[in-house]
């Protein structure tokens, strides 16, 4: 019988990482010194205060996501700029959701004891902080305010950089050293990055001077060589366990990470020598690295498993991978075809132009797909609230995926030919599905409490977090 027909055990774990590292911590490696009846007593890993940590800190993510909507809905109405809802869905949002569930994939991937609870929320502590204190600065134009925000977020990353990397030495497993690197290439470009505009926000002279030439560098580092770079990395696990596939080496990934790796550096260097032979090599090679994540996307879907039940919340988690990689391939294709015409001149990144389809249509809702999957997986509660988590998320999922899809095309649409009534329903459109969605993770969230009481009222043992 063909794989892909076998039916799937919905009882089983499905984050494959933890169950990978499960299995990998049932069988101690041998000692050809140790007799094999006399295993070597080792203190078993537990995770459940790292699961608690990585949902609090994707909790907070979708806080952020959510303002930002709010603020740009607002910002919208009274005509306001874009850089507010940018600056809290993308440090904020994305930032946070980073420091939650990178350390969390690398010690799991690896089979690591995860980093110590207070390393791991003082990371996610420190970039929201950051975040938010970056944001008000933003909202109220106090630059002074900003450049301690943007140390505050510098502090925050070297903490996820420990947490994440620092489990590694005692690794039982076997690593992953492209996604390892991919992941330290991300923190090295955000670093870059908010360092630069920590620069400018202080007032450093050599930065204001040519800030003109270096917000496009501080813009292509941070939307693509950390954030996207992270999502793609973590895609080559997360990508082929909602598809319910196997998890193994594909060239099409290590290509990804490969070009992202090097061609977001390139064009950065590339804006600031002002040289646009090397803004240009870059510009393809980042071209490259989308096209291999779309195919990487497309091969995984094509290898997907068949599952039995709820089908809502797997239609819901396969296809917002899926259509984010896909708004991935098409925000590059113009952010890189405009470097390739312009060259390293600072009208060549155009945020109005690329916000829709690479925050809304790639980062956002890469992150609705990847926390509706890891809240069953890795959240509070035992298998029975977990099956009522994906009912919950699963609701409307049809509905919820045209809506925001639809109103990405129609406000990129209306956006780049200057029409406002397709700009204004697609944004609509979209406010209407994240915020569904944002509701749902929240009812998802509080399962287990429901559950808990309800169990109470019956007699019946409380729900397990």
């Amino acid at each position: 019988m063909p794989r892909a027909a076998l039916p799937i055990v919905e009882q089983a774990p499905a984050d494959a990482a933890a169950c990978c590292a499960a299995c990998a911590e049932a069988r101690p490696a041998a000692d050809p010194a140790v007799s094999p009846v006399a295993p070597i007593a080792r203190r078993p890993i537990s995770r459940d205060l790292d699961r608690r940590v990585t949902m609090v800190g994707l909790s907070i993510a979708i806080g952020f996501i959510v303002s930002a909507l709010v603020s740009w809905a607002v910002g919208w109405g009274a005509g306001g700029a874009v850089w507010l809802p940018l600056h809290v869905a993308l440090a904020g949002g994305a930032g946070t959701a980073v420091a939650a569930v990178l350390p969390f994939f690398t010690a799991a991937l690896a089979v690591a004891r995860p980093a110590a609870t207070w390393v791991r929320s003082l990371a996610i502590g420190l970039i929201a902080s950051g975040a938010a204190v970056v944001s008000i600065s933003v909202a109220i134009n106090e630059t002074a305010i900003g450049s301690i925000g943007g140390s505050i977020y510098l502090v925050g990353i070297v903490f996820v950089a420990i947490a994440a990397f620092g489990p590694l030495r005692g690794s039982l497993g076997r690593r992953r050293r492209p996604v390892e690197r991919a992941y330290a290439a991300a923190l090295l470009n955000v670093t870059v990055s908010v360092a630069l505009a920590t620069a400018f926000l202080a007032g450093w002279a050599p930065v204001v001077e040519r800030w003109a030439s270096l917000k496009p560098a501080h813009a292509w580092l941070n939307v693509v060589g950390f954030v996207s770079l992270i999502i793609v990395a973590t895609l080559v696990h997360l990508a082929p366990t909602v598809e319910g596939g196997r998890i193994q080496p594909r060239r099409s990934a290590t290509a990804a990470m490969g070009a992202l790796s090097i061609g977001v550096p390139s064009i950065a260097l590339g804006y600031l020598l002002a040289v646009d032979l090397i803004a240009r090599v870059g510009a393809i090679v980042v071209l490259l690295g989308a096209v291999a994540t779309l195919v990487h996307a497309l091969v995984v879907a094509r290898d997907h498993g068949t599952w039995t039940t709820d089908e809502d919340w797997h239609r819901l988690t396969r296809w917002s991978l899926r259509a984010a990689s896909g708004w991935f391939a098409a925000g590059i294709v113009a952010a890189t075809g405009r470097i390739l015409w312009f060259g390293a001149d600072p009208q060549a990144w155009s945020i109005v132009l690329l916000a829709a389809p690479l925050t809304l249509g790639w980062i956002v809702q890469g992150l609705v797909g990847a926390a509706s999957h890891l809240l069953p997986a890795i959240g509070p509660g035992d298998q029975r609230v977990h099956g009522a988590q994906r009912a919950i998320l699963g609701r409307a999922a049809r509905t919820r995926l045209v809506g925001l899809n639809l109103g990405v095309a129609l406000l990129w649409a209306g956006t780049a030919l200057g029409l406002q009534m397709p700009a204004v329903i697609g944004a609509g459109m979209v406010v209407a599905s994240l915020l569904a969605t944002a509701g749902l993770f929240v009812a998802a969230l509080t399962a287990p409490r429901w559950s808990a009481a309800a169990g109470r009222g019956r007699g019946a043992a409380p729900s397990a977090y």
